[in-house]
């Protein structure tokens, strides 16, 4: 069949969804499908590259850090993706490129199934003062969005309840997101293992904890810096992978706890690098109650590294006490399961096996494909009838 992706952002961006999308995409492909992207451009000039089509976009920080908007006036591109016939429209953003697929689909007569990415109630305090307000506002956003979708893909058991208590109608499939894990196994070695350690002047006998992710508020890295700058162990090192617009904020925050000597930020890494520093490190800790799919606690598992993550309905059924890693609520726990992992080196050995065995046998990028496919089977079963005449772009509906 032919599937056309829509997202707001696409390589060379990363972050969960770009990769989740990137992952499908070659899946898909590889099962003999033909897949193209729709995307928003980082300029004001629309452009094709290979199979994905940039739209020329604007900057709109102010409303959320990185967010960008299409005030779509390069018709042409819109229309070659008409012609192109997709038979289904596979949805990742709710925003601009939403309004485009929305377009697409009615012109063509084909269905959109829509992924469900972002928990929009953990980010209202970038647009509403009041949390309550802004709840409500996600809910009425969500339900007026997602009438337009004829499935909707939940990453996590969270996201599908969540999406019913908003009165959401529209059926709702669980599909964990599937990730590409082959390179979280390669080149495993004590070498480069300890390479990584040296450049980063990590003493060889510490633990390395490590954060992977965008350094954003909802991330809550503060509880995590908070929890182990109390513990008293001065053979523990904290590594934070990553970047974002609250950088500078948790920077501040590790010399005010005065553990700037034992916490180290790398910046932004390349994708091609990033399992060297899960395999450097000890130990996956993470705080953050917003994520929806949780990629790189699956990132960690595959790399035989435990879990330790504050205790969130999106991590039910993948981080599970004492088997692969453990969940915390309090500061006490934290410390103990610290603790308790690291004590018994026959205990550690047998929660990383477990950790990298959970990830292979759940979280595959093939085993989301097919299950993704079949969605797709199933929404265009319910459309007997697409358009099979020239359809040309229509500018003023499309501006409404």
């Amino acid at each position: 069949m032919k599937i056309l992706i829509t997202t707001e952002c696409y390589s060379p961006v990363i972050n969960g969804v770009v990769t989740s999308i990137v992952n499908l995409k070659k899946e898909l492909e590889k099962a003999g499908h033909e897949v193209r992207v729709l995307t928003l451009s980082d300029e004001a000039k629309s452009y094709i590259a290979d199979d994905v089509t940039y739209i020329s976009s604007l900057g709109i920080d102010k409303i959320y850090p990185g967010a960008r908007i299409t005030l779509f006036k390069n018709y042409k591109h819109l229309q070659e993706v008409i012609d192109w016939r997709p038979d289904v429209i596979h949805t990742q953003c709710e925003f601009s490129t939403f309004r485009l697929a929305k377009y697409i689909a009615k012109c063509l007569r084909i269905p959109i199934v829509h992924t469900y990415h972002t928990v929009y109630e953990d980010y209202t305090h970038y647009f509403s003062p009041n949390q309550k307000w802004g709840k409500a506002m996600v809910a009425l956003f969500s339900r007026k969005v997602l009438k337009n979708a004829s499935y909707v893909i939940a990453p996590t058991e969270k996201v599908s309840t969540l999406l019913k208590g908003y009165r959401v109608t529209q059926p709702i499939k669980v599909i964990p997101t599937g990730i590409d894990l082959s390179s979280y196994t390669q080149n495993k070695s004590i070498e480069n293992r300890n390479k990584i350690r040296e450049t980063l002047q990590i003493p060889e006998q510490n633990r390395l904890l490590v954060f992977v992710g965008r350094l954003a508020k909802e991330k809550n890295l503060e509880e995590i810096l908070s929890y182990f700058s109390q513990i008293d162990n001065q053979n523990l090192s904290l590594l934070i992978v990553g970047d974002g617009p609250h950088r500078q904020f948790l920077e501040k925050y590790v010399r005010n706890l005065n553990i700037e000597h034992k916490v180290i930020f790398t910046g932004m890494v390349a994708p091609k690098d990033v399992p060297a520093y899960y395999q450097a490190a000890d130990l996956f800790v993470s705080a953050s109650n917003s994520e929806t799919q949780g990629l790189t606690y699956i990132e960690a598992l595959a790399s035989g590294l435990p879990a330790l993550c504050k205790k969130d309905a999106c991590l039910e059924n993948v981080v599970e006490n004492g088997v692969n890693g453990w969940l915390f609520e309090t500061f006490s726990e934290f410390e103990r399961y610290i603790n308790d992992i690291f004590i018994d080196s026959n205990e550690y050995k047998k929660l990383s096996a477990n950790a990298e065995k959970k990830a292979f046998d759940h979280y595959s990028s093939v085993a989301f494909a097919k299950h993704v496919e079949s969605v797709y089977d199933h929404a265009i079963s319910f459309y007997q009838n697409p358009r099979k005449d020239l359809v040309y772009l229509n500018q003023s509906e499309l501006n409404q």
